[in-house]
């Protein structure tokens, strides 16, 4: 297929994680040459063909950039937990790995920086549908680490050095590198294993991003013409949580035959908000197909995938907190 950006080869750092582990196959299919540097934290469920660096971000120097068009960032602590957990490193790894990056990135001739970012940067703003000039209230450290890397990516921008920050929603449906630590992923395990959906505050708003929507995000920033810049925010669509355990609950009956309850609570939750996608929609001609249901079916044709649902493999601070030496 014919290529329509300038872009050649690619690097994506985090590239064998969630996220990465559909984006590199999609990228390769496009007939890109891709790269990956990663730590493989997560293991490495990547095309054989993938040439894989493992290492930090911040063990990179100049050199290892060079010869690459675009560079996409993936990597850093991924979620709430991790960075509650490592508050030094979420901002190590989330504010300043990324910013460190863009700026090698731009020393040794790379035209494009991407950064996988959050909607989470909203916070709590439930009455609101937030676009990209909205302020941001996040007060977390997952969030605010996040805002921080965007920021200093987007310092870098110039005419000759692209920088497109997508803000994604809370990503779901079926990866090769499987989670199970993510909304309706969550949802799907419980249903499936307890037969019980637990809805912490069935009110709270969420953006939703099936991970086919996410990567043609990606696949869209890729191909985008050299002049854009900027923050876009990347959603398959709004959901209050109580719809997305609806969806769950109504997938797993009619797709499996499984009868599912729904257990209600109603705990405070400080990130509540809803985005507009009509700048990614306008300038990068990203356009979502997939909806809830969709990433439900998506994760019950991959049902056999999961050999046992509570693997650590499958959830990320299980993984962190053995990394770093700590009892579960």
């Amino acid at each position: 297929m014919k290529r329509r950006s300038f872009a050649r080869k690619i690097l994506i750092a985090g590239g064998s994680g969630y996220i990465g582990s559909v984006l590199t196959p999609l990228l390769l299919e496009r007939e890109y040459e891709v790269d990956v540097v990663d730590l493989l934290w997560f293991g490495n469920n990547l095309p054989a063909n993938v040439k894989v660096i493992q290492k930090g971000v911040l063990e990179l120097e100049e050199d290892d950039l060079r010869g690459y068009d675009q560079v996409i960032f993936l990597a850093g602590l991924s979620n709430d937990a991790m960075s509650e957990y490592s508050p030094v490193q979420a901002f190590v790894e989330n504010a300043s790995a990324p910013a460190y990056l863009a700026y090698l990135a731009k020393l040794s001739g790379v035209k494009r920086f991407i950064y996988g970012g959050t909607s989470s940067v909203y916070g709590f703003t439930p009455n609101k549908l937030c676009d990209e000039i909205c302020p941001t209230s996040c007060n977390l450290p997952y969030s605010i680490s996040k805002l921080q890397g965007e920021t200093g990516c987007l310092h870098l921008q110039d005419n000759g050095f692209s920088v497109i920050c997508l803000r994604q929603g809370t990503v779901s449906g079926f990866s090769p590198r499987m989670r199970f630590d993510l909304i309706v992923n969550t949802m799907f395990k419980d249903a499936l294993s307890k037969q019980v959906i637990t809805v912490n505050n069935p009110a709270i708003q969420r953006p939703i991003l099936a991970i086919q929507d996410a990567v043609a995000a990606f696949l869209k920033a890729v191909e985008a013409s050299q002049e854009i810049s900027g923050v876009f925010n990347i959603s398959s669509g709004n959901y209050t949580v109580s719809q997305v355990a609806d969806y769950v609950k109504f997938g797993l009956k009619n797709q499996l035959n499984i009868n599912v309850k729904i257990k209600v609570k109603h705990i405070q939750d400080l990130r509540n908000y809803k985005i507009s996608i009509d700048k990614a929609m306008s300038i990068l001609k990203f356009m979502p197909r997939y909806k809830v249901n969709d990433i439900v079916q998506d994760l019950t044709e991959h049902v056999n995938s999961f050999k046992y649902l509570e693997n650590d493999k499958y959830y990320n601070i299980r993984i962190f907190k053995q990394l770093n030496q700590v009892p579960l």
